[in-house]
């Protein structure tokens, strides 16, 4: 229809109902920067980094929250727009340890006070375990804004590193509310939430409890969702950096939905799985087996070779030795004893076509149901 445009940039663009200026900016390849927006939630317009000019009102809008409205003339990068986002910005980098060599250094030596501040936080002489793959930080270059225009305050908690699958680092969380949002809003899960007020603000568990003690499943949707070094994989952290890895898309083999995910690999080690986002059936989202169940895949203890028992030691062998020993006992035992002595256990870490083959050969070959399957971690 028509009378469903807007002006942006001075192009005009139709919308439908319902869409935000976001929504009509996206669609038409026009970058509006978010912090706290996140795809299939409820858009709070918190982080304020997507404010744009509408002409005749009153202050700058946020345009993931704002409905677009027909005859709306919206500037997205206006003077007082990206004025509005540089301190935003700088505001942001002085909230806790952002380290990622966007201060300036100083002739006092601040910033080297402020380092070293940062490594005994952080146990580790790096810089920010996201340092590369950070959305403050492609802000902070794009508007070239530096750390130094505020004092860095300081987080009064610690970092929590007690749960074997995510390190919680408070001192990075811009309180974005993202991780919050794929917990309640795309997972369910409920696990965690925004917690006390003002300078004291945190995200925490019920209670504030530690993660491992309270609601969390450890999908690690949070992880995925965080725009910044709040949440990290434990695993990962400090072992991998985007320009480091290749990204291999897979699909998960765990059970039958068939999640779409990337492989993080460097000298053929998966530093770390992340859901492929927009594609389907899983659109991101993962669960704890899929994001984090990988380490079997090089573990030092994976069998690489049959063995055969003999006097009570194990020994290699080739695979036709291995099948025929096998196939010999199986008939045996069968022959003496019937079908129902022989049971037969499957994983959850092959496929589902290598599951499905091995169910087949137990019911069309070896004449019996007892067939089962690991679906634990």
């Amino acid at each position: 229809m028509t009378e469903n445009q807007v002006t942006i940039n001075g192009n005009r663009f139709s919308f439908e109902t319902g869409e935000t200026i976001l929504d009509v900016a996206r669609k038409n390849s026009i970058d509006i920067p978010t912090l706290c927006h996140l795809k299939g939630a409820t858009p709070t317009g918190a982080c304020r980094i997507c404010v744009v000019e509408v002409e005749n009102a009153r202050n700058l809008l946020p345009a993931c929250s704002t409905p677009a409205q027909a005859g709306m003339v919206i500037h997205s990068e206006s003077p007082d727009v990206v004025k509005s986002r540089k301190k935003t910005i700088e505001l942001l980098l002085a909230s806790g340890n952002h380290n990622c060599a966007v201060r300036n250094v100083d002739a006092s030596g601040s910033f080297a006070d402020f380092q070293l501040q940062v490594q005994d936080y952080d146990h580790s002489n790096r810089l920010c375990p996201v340092w590369g793959d950070c959305q403050l930080q492609d802000l902070a270059y794009r508007y070239q804004v530096s750390g130094d225009a505020f004092s860095a305050t300081q987080t009064p908690y610690p970092m929590e590193t007690v749960n074997p699958f995510i390190v919680r680092d408070f001192s990075r969380c811009i309180l974005c509310g993202r991780c919050v949002q794929a917990c309640n809003e795309v997972q369910v899960n409920r696990a965690i939430s925004f917690g006390y007020r003002g300078k004291d603000g945190k995200i925490v568990a019920a209670g504030d409890r530690p993660l491992k003690d309270s609601d969390c499943v450890f999908c690690g949707e949070c992880v995925q969702a965080c725009p910044v070094g709040a949440l990290v994989e434990k695993e990962a952290r400090y072992r991998w950096r985007p320009w480091e890895a290749e990204k291999v898309r897979t699909t998960c083999s765990y059970c039958g939905v068939g999640c779409q995910m990337d492989l993080h690999v460097k000298d053929n080690t998966v530093l770390k799985v992340t859901g492929a986002a927009d594609v389907a059936p899983n659109y991101g989202s993962l669960c704890v087996k899929g994001r984090f169940g990988y380490k079997f895949i090089d573990s030092p203890e994976r069998i690489t070779s049959p063995l055969i028992k003999e006097n009570g030691e194990f020994r290699k062998a080739t695979w036709d030795e291995a099948l025929d020993l096998v196939a010999r006992r199986f008939t045996e035992t069968r022959d003496a004893h019937g079908p129902d002595s022989i049971g037969v256990l499957t994983s959850a870490r092959i496929t589902n076509e290598d599951n499905y083959i091995a169910q087949k050969f137990t019911r069309a070959v070896l004449k019996t149901n007892n067939i089962d399957h690991c679906a634990r971690l």
